[in-house]
């Protein structure tokens, strides 16, 4: 709108508020009629958040579940391997501790001659 007059970017306002629904029209009325620029450029996407090795939540799972020690898995095992993966993505301390646990769990089997689950 670089073009136009104030009062031309006035009434362009007004008649873009006034066909927007209730529920826009709460959110511009929050953030004040004044301070509402209608040619503001929408924000970026959420970030698709990616680990270590750049991969997304997605590509990791689909990778783990194609492993072949894999391939007869239920539901409530690619539910729990994405929860962790989700969790470690995220850096959550909860996984970070179940991870850790299983680490340690799998060493303490080998250690005293067991096999690991």
């Amino acid at each position: 709108m670089d073009n136009f007059t104030p009062e031309e970017i006035a009434e362009r306002k007004k008649a873009i508020y006034d066909t927007m629904g209730k529920r826009s029209k709460r959110q511009i009325d929050k953030i004040g009629y004044e301070n509402w620029d209608p040619t503001q450029t929408p924000k970026d996407p959420i970030e698709i958040r990616k680990d270590t090795t750049k991969r997304t939540t997605q590509e990791l799972i689909r990778e783990f579940l194609q492993e072949a020690s894999h391939e007869d898995y239920s539901n409530a095992f690619a539910e729990g391997a994405f929860e962790m993966c989700l969790g470690i993505i995220n850096s959550e301390e909860k996984i970070r501790g179940m991870y850790e646990f299983a680490n340690w769990y799998t060493e303490l089997l080998k250690r005293e001659g067991h096999d690991p689950l």
